[in-house]
């Protein structure tokens, strides 16, 4: 099965899977991804019969689905990821839970049930979307999925998605109803392993806040959040939804956000040796530079990771600091830098900085290089 996805973000961060509704694409969660770069790899797809992902005719079932999960990770290498999926991609979060505990130590499944609906009303939804198409029920869809308050102060919004639910296919949206026809998992949240957060919107009148609890009651480790949101919580509330995903996956204060960046950018081995060389005298220092280097500046979502390499690079080359230059330059390889890249940002510090500061850099440079066997 050809899935379309699409991944961002820097090669030595987790990977954080998101998996789109019914009748959207990967494109819902595009307004999440520059609060979550600095701490994620951000892995988008369209489930299979949505955007760029092949329609395939067989009958859907959300294990099906499912499995179109692990191929692709499997596909890209990634033995363990987290996971956030919202209404029938929290059905395939549940499925996950139920059957790949082992690839996934924490899943969000946001307004999403553990049995949507019923029979009736889904078959009722295929045949009026098989003989009259997306249209017969886009408006029905745009008042579920969005608040009055949203409508009215975010038009422009409502019509892109309103463009995007109509430009799915009507076999492809139909073989996914099916799906969540069918699923039912009440009967088997108990086997879930994976730590799991619990979304909902406080005026989500498909999965309300009684199937969001109905979800926490029965799965071992869940923890519910609630949005002032209809369906589509995380395009209502883009910023907030991210911060959700940011506290469960990373965790809720500045210390345990920056030693998560900080370690992901510097790598483990360098953050360990630092944090086994605390003592009473240096102790506050390092807390400093967690809380405050990496926990609120390297966390901005305004620039990537790695654009700050290479500006870091820049600015320590101009202090000649070469201690922090090497460090840094280690640094840059997570962050996506190439060899090339920083070759250009010495070029460009020779006009700038003056050449005896190029000229270290070039040595410095060198020096780290051959240590990494970076040919």
């Amino acid at each position: 099965m050809k899935t379309n996805y699409k991944i961002s973000g820097t090669p030595n961060s987790p990977v954080l899977v998101f998996s789109n509704s019914l009748g959207a694409d990967n494109s819902m969660w595009d307004e999440l991804i520059p609060f979550l770069l600095p701490y994620f790899q951000v892995l988008q797809y369209d489930s299979r019969g949505h955007g760029g992902s092949e329609i395939t005719t067989e009958p859907y079932t959300i294990a099906l689905l499912g499995q179109d999960v692990i191929d692709l990770l499997d596909e890209l290498k990634i033995e363990k990821a987290y996971f956030c999926g919202l209404s029938m991609g929290g059905l395939i979060g549940q499925w996950l839970g139920i059957h790949h505990p082992d690839r996934f130590s924490k899943i969000i499944i946001a307004n999403t049930a553990a049995k949507i609906g019923d029979a009736e009303a889904w078959n009722s939804r295929i045949e009026i979307i098989n003989k009259s198409g997306l249209e017969a029920i886009v408006a029905a869809t745009m008042e579920r999925w969005f608040t009055k308050g949203f409508h009215a102060k975010n038009p422009k919004r409502v019509s892109e998605t309103k463009a995007m639910f109509l430009n799915t296919d009507v076999l492809g949206y139909a073989n996914c109803c099916a799906a969540v026809r069918d699923a039912d998992f009440r009967a088997d949240l108990h086997k879930i392993t994976s730590k799991i957060l619990v979304i909902t919107g406080d005026e989500d009148t498909v999965t309300n806040i009684e199937h969001a609890e109905f979800l926490v009651k029965q799965i071992p480790d869940a923890t519910l959040s609630i949005l002032p949101a209809r369906h589509l919580s995380a395009t209502e509330l883009p910023e907030q939804f991210a911060l959700l995903l940011i506290q469960f996956i990373v965790g809720e204060t500045t210390f345990d956000k920056g030693m998560h960046v900080r370690r992901t950018v510097l790598g483990d081995a360098h953050v360990d040796r630092a944090t086994n060389n605390i003592n009473e005298f240096n102790g506050e220092f390092q807390n400093f530079i967690s809380n405050y280097a990496w926990g609120e500046i390297w966390t901005r979502p305004g620039l990537s990771k790695h654009n700050r390499s290479l500006i870091t690079i820049a600015m320590l080359i101009a202090l000649n600091r070469k201690a922090e230059l090497q460090m840094h330059i280690r640094a840059a390889f997570n962050n996506g830098v190439t060899k090339n890249e920083i070759k250009e940002v010495i070029m460009q510090s020779g006009l700038y900085c003056g050449l005896p500061a190029a000229n270290d850099a070039i040595h410095t440079a060198e020096e780290v290089f051959k240590d990494l066997k970076i040919s």
